[in-house]
């Protein structure tokens, strides 16, 4: 009975052992071994791996690219004396395990805060050599260029190798940029005044053009319409004389009747009038102007 137990307890030992010192190395991971607090090795390649229990420790690191941003807004001044709010980010990897372990220890908070001052330290430097203008547009890729170069370099002091570097974001302080708001908004207000100015002028050119193209099309049709209606005259004319020419006493007649409309054109109208005047001859008709003859 007693065998059994030490038997049972020897293989519990055993386990516990094993798992102690028996570790697995992922593909995204490097293996830092230690021997009573010294580097012993390092593994990058994955798979199981033994070390002695209880002697030597191991410190898993991730070997992927990770993104280090800038812990806070960071005010600049720029060449010429402008406050810039610059945000960075950078993306680094681990590049040698042991001076890494050596420099910084296994806590990443130690690599962030180092190489956060080294990237902040950089761009301030390289910021104050240009103007604002350059570093919103003309001279970006530059300072960027030249603060990478900076960062990459000093990073291989810490074991690490440096991907990228970027700028998220380049802005002016508050200030600044109510300033800068304000000024926009008055430009803007400016141009749209302009430019309502501009469309009035250009509404009143074309209005004054119709206006003149109206009055010519309209003096143009009364010309056409006083020489159609002379013309419309004179063939009426011609038809008259030719017809009264025919027929004299058929003039007569018409000249007669003409005077009576335009002598008695409104019921109201009264004239007293002889009837054997001449101006009644045509409604006496032939019959009463020969017994008036008689009569003389």
């Amino acid at each position: 009975m007693n065998r059994i137990f030490l038997s049972i307890a020897a293989i519990l030992v055993v386990i516990m052992l094993a798992s102690s010192s028996l570790f697995v190395v992922d593909e995204r991971q490097v293996a830092v071994v230690k021997t009573l607090g010294q580097v012993r090795d390092v593994i990058t390649e994955p798979g199981l791996n033994f070390t002695w229990p209880l002697v030597q420790t191991v410190s898993l690191l991730d070997k992927r690219v990770q993104t280090l941003e800038s812990p806070e807004a960071h005010a600049v001044f720029s060449a010429d004396k402008k406050s810039l709010i610059v945000d960075w980010l950078v993306r680094w990897r681990i590049a040698d395990a042991r001076l890494y372990i050596r420099d910084n220890g296994v806590e990443p908070d130690a690599l962030r805060n180092r190489l956060s001052a080294v990237v902040q330290a950089s761009f301030d430097d390289e910021i104050g050599r240009h103007t604002v203008r350059g570093v919103l547009s003309d001279d970006r890729a530059a300072i960027l260029r030249d603060v990478q170069a900076r960062v990459v370099d000093a990073a291989k002091g810490f074991g690490v190798e440096v991907v990228d570097v970027r700028l998220k974001r380049v802005d002016f302080v508050a200030q600044v940029t109510d300033s800068v708001y304000a000024r926009m908004v008055s430009e803007r207000a400016r141009v749209a005044q302009q430019l309502r100015a501009e469309g009035r002028s250009e509404k009143e050119r074309i209005q004054a053009d119709a206006d003149k193209q109206r009055a010519v099309l309209m003096a143009q049709a009364q010309l056409d319409a006083q020489k159609t209606k002379g013309e419309a005259d004179a063939q009426a004319t011609a038809i008259y004389a030719e017809a009264f020419g025919r027929d004299p006493k058929f003039a007569a007649f018409y000249r007669s009747l003409e005077a009576y409309r335009n002598a008695f054109h409104s019921k109201s109208d009264v004239m007293v009038v002889d009837t054997n005047s001449e101006f009644f001859k045509a409604m006496r008709g032939a019959g009463a102007e020969d017994a008036g003859a008689r009569k003389r």
